[in-house]
């Protein structure tokens, strides 16, 4: 029996919607936002940009995926994707490690309030989530997406500064996202819309109260 061309077509799309959006890229494409967003935030130096950039590239991105080899040779993974809720607890700890020692090297520069709150945000909200899954299995790609719309939000409420095509993006992204999980079946709806839902809050009471 030939496979229906259009649910290959569907699976292949859902799983570039996944890598395009993946948690861990998701802390950077916030980042990028407020620093090309109209604000008073794309007026810094770029030499400050880069830099922030450039810690997160390394401690958030290039670090954790470099040790994902790795245990999958120890068989601490079973697979790339790593789908299992039990597999998840060390990489998902490694990677809320890398995002306070990111946190920790940020604090001693002298960037804007907004964006140590934003990068001290996502240390606690993977944190939080780690913990979370020792218990249940909850949509890092849902809640990366939650979170970037809710940074959107807070952003142009803080500056005082309409970001309509920014946050229409992320809400059509987060569809995006949603919507792919549920078709690759990685996750039940309740799960998705708790990942959502989490990054939504998490993001905007941090970022209120700092």
């Amino acid at each position: 029996m030939m496979a229906d061309p259009s649910h290959n077509f569907t699976d292949t799309l859902a799983k570039i919607i996944s890598v395009i959006f993946h948690p861990l890229l998701m802390p950077l494409y916030g980042l990028l936002i407020i620093f090309s967003a109209p604000t008073l935030f794309g007026y810094l130096p770029f030499a400050q940009k880069k830099i922030v950039v450039f810690i997160l590239l390394t401690n958030n991105l290039a670090l954790p995926l470099s040790l994902i080899p790795y245990l999958k040779w120890r068989k601490l993974i079973s697979s790339w994707t790593i789908d299992n809720r039990s597999e998840r607890i060390i990489p998902m700890a490694i990677t809320s490690f890398f995002y306070f020692v990111t946190l920790y090297v940020v604090l001693r520069f002298n960037i804007p309030i907004f964006i140590k709150a934003f990068i001290l945000s996502t240390a606690l909200i993977s944190f939080a989530v780690t913990i979370i899954n020792f218990w249940w299995k909850i949509s890092i790609h849902s809640v990366g997406a939650g979170a970037l719309t809710s940074l959107i939000f807070v952003l142009s409420i803080k500056m005082y500064t309409p970001l309509t095509l920014f946050l229409i993006s992320s809400i059509i992204a987060s569809g995006l996202i949603l919507s792919a999980r549920l078709w690759l079946d990685s996750h039940s709806p309740k799960e998705v819309w708790l990942g959502y839902l989490t990054g939504i809050a998490g993001m905007a009471l941090l970022l209120f109260v700092f």
